[in-house]
């Protein structure tokens, strides 16, 4: 599919709706469909993702500017019609081979006046393709807007649903407000979060991102991280079994064993076995993780590192360890620790993490770790996230079917 996404300008210019433009344009290119950015200001995004530039879109055009001047004090001159037309006449070449045109704040703001009412015409001409108009902010509902806009052509253009127009707002607040506005059910208006690009704002390797999209990472709620090699003194069975019966309170839990085989005992090999069956008896195949089983390439630190910054918390079951370093690197992550109460562990962690023995029932320390979830904002706030407002979950299920229309 051919989409055009229209706005006064785009990044580099720094902006939250920018942003949102961005995010969304990659989005689309990713999944297949042809992107163009058409503004005022701005830079193509990539040879996939071009940019018209439309001078006379920018809310900052002198022209422009001389011409909101006037009707901020409610007139509506020979010029504004001429910059309406010029405008047309632009966008209509700029949309040539389109079939969706998003257009982003300009049917809700009077930045460009002269811009709108140039969309409107098309639209009502039948010239435009499929008009999505995405609503971050609306001029009519803020008070700091009110003394620039008058009753009447063209102002009534930011409250009028126009026929035919998809309409989207990025909060449950614009939708009530967008249909008090324009006097039109709240359900004929569809709300589309902004969200948060995790691997840019955690800062994620490219194989970690990898691993997350192979492995559905986002949906563990808890996502528990055992970084260890895969021998017998690590206890995993132990890990495993917890996790099993962690699930039926908290079904989404996950776990990621991140180690390699043992390198030095032959009897690893035989262990991984025992735990891949142990793991299909318990039902764990898509929620038990093995990074083993991915690669048999070492996995380089940053990308351990990565896994702290992603889990919710560090089970450590160890039957041995003399020192027990996944304690410290947990401490830095500030992620909670729930660990064997063996000595060099208890030396370290002291009263600041959570421990139980290594021949503990799996049940006992699955309620420990279900009952430090269920009263912990912090993790109930990390899983909304990850679940609601991820770029990659609100494009799957918010921004893809409204394009399928």
């Amino acid at each position: 599919m051919n989409i055009a996404i229209l706005h006064y300008s785009v990044q580099p210019v720094v902006g939250g709706v920018e942003s949102v433009i961005a995010h969304h344009a990659r989005m689309m290119s990713a999944n297949g469909h042809s992107v163009r950015l058409i503004a005022a200001r701005g830079e193509a995004m990539s040879a996939q993702i071009p940019l018209i530039t439309i001078p006379l879109a920018d809310s900052r055009h002198v022209r422009v500017a001389k011409m909101k001047e006037e009707l901020d004090r409610g007139e509506v001159t020979q010029e504004f019609e001429v910059l309406r037309a010029e405008l047309a006449e632009q966008l209509q070449a700029a949309v040539s081979g389109v079939d969706i045109l998003i257009v982003h704040n300009i049917c809700s703001l009077n930045k460009n006046l002269a811009l709108t009412a140039a969309l409107y015409q098309l639209h009502i001409a039948g010239k435009l393709p499929r008009l999505i108009l995405w609503h971050h902010d609306l001029a009519w509902t803020t008070p700091r807007y009110q003394f620039e806009l008058h009753e009447g052509y063209p102002w009534d253009l930011l409250k009028t649903a126009w026929i035919g127009a998809a309409q989207v707002t990025i909060s449950e607040m614009r939708q009530e407000e967008l249909s008090d506005l324009m006097k039109i059910e709240q359900s004929a208006i569809r709300v589309i979060p902004n969200g948060v690009d995790m691997g840019k704002f955690l800062k994620l390797e490219e194989q970690t991102l990898g691993y997350i999209k192979k492995l559905d990472l986002l949906l563990a709620s808890p996502l528990l991280l055992l970084p260890v090699r895969i021998t017998s003194r690590k206890n995993i069975e132990l890990a495993l079994q917890i996790l099993a019966v962690l699930r039926i309170d908290l079904p989404s839990a996950q776990i990621i064993i991140t180690g390699p085989l043992g390198p030095h005992n032959p009897a690893n090999l035989q262990y991984f076995e025992k735990l891949s069956a142990l793991r299909e008896d318990l039902g764990l195949k898509n929620s038990a993780h093995f990074l083993a089983e991915l690669t048999t390439e070492f996995i380089p630190d940053r990308v351990i590192s990565d896994f702290y910054k992603l889990a919710d918390a560090l089970l450590f079951p160890s039957f041995e360890e003399g020192f027990g370093i996944p304690i410290l690197e947990a401490g830095f992550a500030g992620i909670p620790v729930f660990c064997s109460d063996i000595p060099p562990l208890k030396k370290l962690g002291g009263v600041l993490v959570n421990f139980f023995s290594p021949q503990e029932d799996p049940a006992a320390v699955a309620k420990m770790i279900t009952t430090h979830f269920m009263n912990n904002k912090v993790f109930g706030l990390r899983k909304s996230v990850r679940e609601q407002f991820t770029w990659e979950r609100i494009h799957a299920e918010k921004i893809a079917p409204l394009l399928k229309e």
